[in-house]
């Protein structure tokens, strides 16, 4: 059973081509930016054309999958998390994140899920959430659905199919889709 609460961010499981590759943006992040940016964590690309952390409810890019520059000594750097208020030398950094809407994610519910919930959307939640030391995020999906014509961040498609994971376990694991991208029209839910 998914009975434990380890939330791992946005995981992507799958794309329906079978490519799930991660983009990468020259200057992607802006150098000193404040917030640290955890893997799977979600990102959105603001007004400058860079990654900025995404908030419960925000229309967004994809997941952030990690980074490199180099830092203001001369030393390369290579993290799957960006640190807060890390400056890096001009035209280093590069910044990765999967952006493809297409892409099928798993993440895990701060809560029980149903199988109705199939065809539903829900927002993310904890999205700041996370540990500088393995730089994982531990965003989660908010539990609270959306419901019949609405629109919400993710869409979920189905449930992880992993041994321990079933339909209304205590922390369900399951499979969704980005509904408001920054890419796309959002869909409304069934």
């Amino acid at each position: 059973m998914s009975a434990t609460n380890a939330p791992f961010g946005l995981r992507p499981a799958f794309h329906p081509t079978g490519l799930d590759r991660a983009q990468a943006l020259s200057g992607g992040i802006t150098s000193a930016y404040a917030s640290s940016i955890l893997k799977g964590q979600p990102v959105k690309l603001d007004t400058a054309g860079v990654i900025v952390t995404a908030a419960a409810g925000d229309s967004f890019q994809g997941a952030f999958a990690g980074v490199q520059w180099t830092d203001t000594t001369g030393r390369f750097r290579v993290s799957n998390y960006w640190p807060a208020n890390t400056a890096y030398q001009a035209g280093s950094c590069v910044a990765y994140f999967y952006s493809d809407p297409n892409i099928v994610y798993e993440i895990q519910a701060a809560g029980s899920l149903a199988q109705t919930a199939v065809g539903d959307q829900a927002d993310l939640s904890n999205v700041t959430a996370g540990s500088s030391v393995t730089g994982l995020s531990q965003c989660t999906l908010s539990t609270s659905l959306a419901g019949n014509g609405s629109t919400a961040q993710m869409k979920i498609v189905d449930l992880a199919p992993y041994p321990d994971n079933a339909w209304g376990d205590a922390y369900t694991i399951v499979r969704v889709q980005i509904n408001k991208s920054q890419y796309q029209a959002t869909v409304t839910a069934v």
